[in-house]
């Protein structure tokens, strides 16, 4: 019988993969032909979904971007043989795209079927697993801290360190939080990996509470995301079922289990305390720290809070070993970076990457430039509150530091790309009216701040437009000023970074706001 895989991911239902799936089974009952359609995870290539890859004796050989009504003369092709076709790409793995990626965390997204155990083994799944279980909770600690895994949600503290320090404070109930509300604009890699292989979160997660003694995970999951919320569900029934969640994991005699909360839209609860006063059944808004969600987190209790991404890292780490994570990357940004790219480009879609990768060769080498064929004139990284940087600071490496060395930050590793007609004054006062409108309204800088924000770009706007100089350059030192009082006085990131992008805006490209062209451009 012959395998022919289909994504079920998001991204490619979105543009028609489970039509073709229809189709294709459809046509095989008309044609007399029996095949086995295998529902997988999308391999990020989003340029060429629906992506259709057919098992060979050569190998998966992939035909993409794949229509409903192109079915047929697949068929008439002989495409279950792999056999020329105009959509045939050959086997993904030989495309450069692909071929040049190191995929770590993402190495069986888009190959298995996600919801099988039994596909999850056979590619080394629960193996990071079983070495956590022959090891006592230090020795797990201390290898998630050598290995220099920061957190992928933004942040980028250490995760051992967050991990040492739920497991120094005693107490009888310990939590394990995996934020995946995945808000950022441009940013998708999460929704990819719950999707494509939720179990590798799942087994990320229970080799977190061996760690730190948690018997109970909760994975906290945007209301956007209902395909999502369908396969980890069947990912987790199954994970109890072969004895990997339940009252003792994997025959250990040790307790971990995982339930699924949702949340209702708010983008302030991607922060990890709103998260939690959401998950408790309140408003979500931001809690006072300290303490700090590792000594009083989750129902008052030490949690571990940590990104989809950080927790999926974790058991290759425990399969391969710290030094196998820390040989990849460059200075403090150690193993791979989800790199998801969108806007407007040629080829988006998810690239995992050694950190040191610059944005020019994201852009130009794998995105191919801009899809409307004008230059690039500048990115944001990191979601609504990354800065905007020009073109002439694209050969800056994704590196934590280094974007933090020019007032930028990578963020959860999304990269949205504008061409040259681009209004820079309207992406700033875009920051300051999404802050206003997604601000939990706790803090003043943030809440009134980011409407005082719209309304000062506003004016000078208005400014620029009846030729008043003057009253650019006095709004501008205004809108600056403000910016300073946000960043300095706002409870959390949110009203903290959204002056990022506007400040960015105002340094690159000041003529869009009216004020004189910069010779150089500042750091922000």
């Amino acid at each position: 019988m012959t395998r022919v895989f289909v994504p079920i991911d998001a991204g490619a239902l979105s543009v028609g993969a489970e039509l073709v799936a229809r189709a294709i089974a459809t046509e095989a009952a008309r044609r007399g032909v029996t095949v086995e359609l295998i529902r997988t995870g999308s391999r990020g290539l989003y340029w060429l979904e629906p992506l259709v890859e057919v098992a060979t004796s050569t190998g998966r050989i992939g035909y993409g971007p794949v229509a409903a009504d192109a079915v047929p003369s697949l068929f008439d092709a002989g495409f279950l043989t792999g056999a020329p076709h105009a959509t045939r790409i050959g086997q993904p793995e030989g495309l450069d795209y692909l071929a040049r990626q190191e995929r770590l965390t993402f190495s069986r997204v888009g190959l298995i079927d996600p919801r099988s155990i039994a596909d999850y083994r056979a590619t080394g799944g629960f193996r990071g697993l079983e070495r956590a279980l022959e090891m006592d909770p230090g020795a797990i600690v201390e290898t998630v801290v050598e290995s220099g895994l920061r957190g992928r949600g933004g942040a980028a503290f250490p995760t051992g360190i967050k991990w040492r320090t739920v497991l120094g404070t005693t107490s009888d109930r310990k939590f394990v939080v995996c934020n995946a509300d995945e808000g950022d604009s441009g940013t998708f890699a999460d929704r990819m990996l719950m999707e494509g292989d939720p179990l590798v979160l799942i087994e990320g997660m229970t080799i977190a509470g061996l760690a730190v003694g948690a018997r109970h995970g909760v994975i906290y999951l945007r209301s956007e995301y209902p395909h999502a919320a369908r396969t980890l569900r069947a990912a987790i029934a199954a994970a109890r079922e072969a004895g990997y969640l339940g009252a003792s994991v994997a025959g250990s005699g040790r307790a971990f289990d995982v339930e699924i909360r949702m949340g209702a839209g708010a983008y302030i609860c991607g922060e990890e305390t709103a998260m939690l006063e959401s998950i408790e059944g309140r408003r979500g808004q931001v809690r006072f720290k300290p303490p700090l969600p590792a000594v009083a987190g989750l129902f008052g209790q030490p949690t571990v809070v940590n990104n989809v991404l950080s927790l999926a890292t974790v058991p290759i780490i425990l399969e391969r070993g710290a030094a196998f994570h820390r040989d990849y990357g460059m200075g403090r940004s150690r193993g791979t970076l989800a790199i998801q790219l969108a806007g407007n480009i040629r080829r988006g879609g998810l690239i995992e990457k050694a950190f040191g990768l610059t944005v020019r060769e994201v852009l130009e080498e794998f995105g191919g430039g801009s899809l409307s064929g004008r230059p690039i004139r500048t990115v944001q990284i990191g979601g609504p509150l990354g800065a905007y940087l020009p073109e002439s600071q694209f050969d800056l490496p994704l590196d934590y530091e280094a974007f933090a060395a020019v007032g930028a930050m990578v963020g959860h590793g999304g990269i949205v790309a504008f061409d040259e007609s681009v209004d820079m004054a309207a992406m700033a006062r875009w920051a300051m009216e999404f802050c206003a409108i997604e601000s939990c309204g706790k803090c003043t800088p943030c809440r009134i701040g980011s409407v005082r924000g719209v309304e000062v770009i506003d004016r000078m706007v208005a400014a620029r437009a009846r030729g008043d100089d003057d009253g650019v350059e006095a709004q501008a030192r205004l809108l600056r000023d403000l910016c300073e009082t946000m960043v300095s006085g706002s409870l959390c990131a949110l009203g903290g970074m959204a002056p990022y992008p506007v400040r960015s805006a105002l340094d690159h490209f000041p003529e869009d706001f009216g004020l004189p062209a910069a010779t150089t451009s500042r750091a922000g």
